[in-house]
């Protein structure tokens, strides 16, 4: 490997978490290299009056020299860069890019190699004390209003569709083919023949997602359509999208519909049936768990958003400029993970994820910022994520999508998904040990809606909610509580 000393590395500051790496390779270690490269060109290659590597390396030199050097240069790089990161400990997101044009460089003999890289870094910061952080525990009980609602959600998901051609009503699963367009463009960026649109329930303002972008008069659009009509939505591309050339871009959506389902509900002794259990009131016994148990995770995120939020208060850091693609799909992917987790339907998944699209600039940031101080808070507590841990998680994930674990892992291992499903966990363990440093106060939904309430006009912005703890209800509570949480170890 190209070895790059302190002295041939220069490191400056060039913008908000951004640094521009100057180094040069001296002209011993290039030779080096391109040595090493003709002998292995040379042990490969034959040629007509040659055994395999007896070529001359004059002939060699003069048959593939060009390309040698192209591809030992592009070795030096790289290698030298590594050595670089490595040296100065700098923590790279994402690719490295070049200053100038990479085609002007070139491998002289005797002479030393320099050139310059610009990267996007994780900031460095340091960690305030946990002293003093205060959070509430909004409190539920699980009451038959709730248990109900679970069951008629279970009738729906179980129901028969029936083919509808026209009089769409909420709730209707129309089908389509979409195409999307930038404006001023002609090739499509994204088309798809199967694209599934639920028509909006009353009392959300109209507004539903079409291929992941949130569309604000979807209900008023689709209104008195049939099967064949053609719709055309127009939008502007959010500016957290995880592609770049939708952000901030006007688009259309050119929407041709094929089909619509309409649910009928089945019967709570279908349920039942379907369930293998001996009677509703079991059905009732087993849906009061499920709900505790998803009233537990909520109270838990709950906690570890307020905690985590009150840290970052104190914290002041650049942020990289470019929110990448890579990083925008990390987010979302995560969301993504941790609605599966909860059973959340898969068509309200992307209704969650086409919001989580279309917040601001600034919340866009604040969750940026979260996610370097989460990696922070797990170095802190030396946080490690298990196998075991990752299956668990992959067995909770499947049991609420009806499917086999085992089938699950290898979707995700397929998808790439793995790492970032232990990156969730890790962030989740690494907050829960913030959460036993904080000082818990027990209120009830009500006290906790004012809360939030009180949050949303502190920040001037409407509040994106989802989940149990986060939105509003008519329940009753628990008294308040005050508790100190221990750390434990993770």
């Amino acid at each position: 490997m190209a070895q790059a000393t302190n002295e041939n590395i220069k490191i400056e500051d060039v913008g908000p978490a951004r640094k521009r790496l100057t180094i040069t390779v001296p002209p011993d270690v290039i030779a080096e290299k391109l040595t090493q490269s003709m002998q292995t060109l040379g042990s490969e290659t034959a040629l007509p009056g040659f055994r395999k590597g007896h070529v001359p390396t004059r002939l060699l030199e003069r048959r593939f020299g060009d390309a040698v050097r192209s591809e030992t240069m592009n070795q030096v790089i790289a290698d030298a860069y590594a050595t670089a990161i490595e040296e100065k400990e700098i923590k790279p997101i994402g690719e490295p890019e070049p200053v100038g044009s990479m085609e002007d460089l070139k491998i002289e003999d005797g002479k030393p190699l320099e050139f310059s890289l610009e990267v996007e870094v994780v900031p460095t910061f340091e960690l305030p004390s946990f002293d003093g952080l205060k959070i509430k525990r909004p409190t539920l009980d699980i009451t038959d209003e709730h248990i109900q609602n679970e069951i008629e959600r279970l009738k729906r998901e179980m129901g028969e569709l029936s083919e509808v051609n026209d009089d769409f009503i909420a709730d209707d699963r129309i089908v389509g083919s979409a195409v999307l367009h930038k404006k001023g463009e002609d090739e499509p960026l994204f088309e798809n023949s199967q694209v599934l649109v639920v028509y909006p329930k009353e009392g959300e303002e109209g507004r539903g997602p079409v291929l992941g972008l949130m569309i604000d008069d979807l209900e008023k659009q689709l209104k008195g359509k049939k099967a064949t009509d053609v719709v055309t939505f127009k939008t502007k591309g959010p500016e957290a999208h995880e592609r770049e050339d939708i952000r901030g871009a006007d688009l259309e959506i050119t929407f041709t519909i094929n089909q619509c389902h309409r649910i009928t509900p089945t019967t709570v002794e279908d349920v039942v049936e379907k369930y293998g259990m001996p009677g509703e009131d079991i059905l009732r016994e087993q849906i009061t768990l499920a709900l505790e148990q998803r009233r537990a995770e909520e109270q838990a995120n709950a906690m570890r958003e307020q905690a985590c939020e009150q840290l970052a208060k104190g914290l002041e850091f650049d942020l990289p400029q470019n929110m990448t693609e890579a990083q925008s799909r990390r987010q979302l992917e995560r969301f993504r993970l941790d609605m599966q987790s909860k059973g959340v339907a898969s068509e309200e998944i992307e209704r969650h994820l086409a919001e989580s699209r279309s917040i601001s600039d600034d919340e866009a940031k604040s969750k940026l910022k979260m996610f370097f101080v989460l990696q922070k808070l797990a170095e802190h507590f030396n946080v490690e994520v298990s196998e075991q841990e990752i299956n668990s998680r992959i067995a909770m994930i499947a049991t609420q999508r009806g499917m086999r674990p085992d089938r699950l892992k290898t979707e995700l291992v397929q998808a790439n998904r793995i790492t970032e499903l232990a990156s969730q966990i890790r962030d989740q363990k690494a907050a829960d040990r913030l959460v036993d440093e904080a000082t818990v106060t027990d209120v009830t939904l009500d006290e906790w809606n004012a809360h939030l309430e009180s949050l949303k006009s502190d920040a001037g912005t409407k509040a994106k909610k989802s989940g149990t703890t986060k939105k509003k209800a008519s329940t009753s509570g628990s008294k308040k509580k005050t508790t100190k949480k221990k750390t434990t170890k993770a």
